[in-house]
C-alpha cells in the first residue's frame, strides 16, 4: 500500500514538472548566449527595448512581464509580435530563425534577477 502511493506521488510530480525548454539548449553555451546578447542589441535594443529602464518599450530584464515570463510566452511575443503595438514579430526576420529567437529567449532569461 505505501509503495503504491509512493509511486503515484512520483508519477503525480513528474506529471506536474514543467516540460524543458528549447531555451535551455542555449543557456548552458557562452558562444549561443553571447549570439542571443548581439540579437539583442542590434535588433532590440537598437529600436526599443533597453537593458535598463530609459525607453518606453517594457523593460526584459526585471521580475514584471507584460505578456508572460515563461520563455515559450517570451518565443512567441519576439516570432510574432504584439497585435496593436509598435513589436513586430521577428519570426522570419532573424538569420537562424527559430534559433536564433531561443537564443534571445536564453539571453534574456539569463539576465534576469531570480524572482
Amino acid at each position: 500500500m505505501r509503495w503504491t502511493v509512493a509511486v503515484l506521488g512520483v508519477c503525480f510530480l513528474q506529471a506536474c514538472a514543467p516540460p524543458p525548454s528549447p531555451a535551455d539548449a542555449f543557456s548552458s553555451s557562452q558562444e549561443d548566449l553571447d549570439r542571443g546578447r548581439s540579437i539583442f542589441i542590434g535588433t532590440c535594443a537598437g529600436y526599443c527595448h533597453s537593458p535598463t529602464s530609459e525607453r518606453d518599450a517594457p523593460l526584459l530584464f526585471d521580475c514584471t512581464t507584460v505578456h508572460g515570463a515563461e520563455d515559450q510566452a517570451v518565443f512567441d511575443v519576439i516570432a510574432s509580435g504584439v497585435p496593436n503595438t509598435r513589436m513586430i514579430g521577428f519570426g522570419d526576420k532573424l538569420p537562424e530563425g527559430d534559433d536564433d529567437i531561443w537564443r534571445l529567449v536564453a539571453y534574456i532569461s539569463s539576465e534576469r534577477p531570480s524572482c
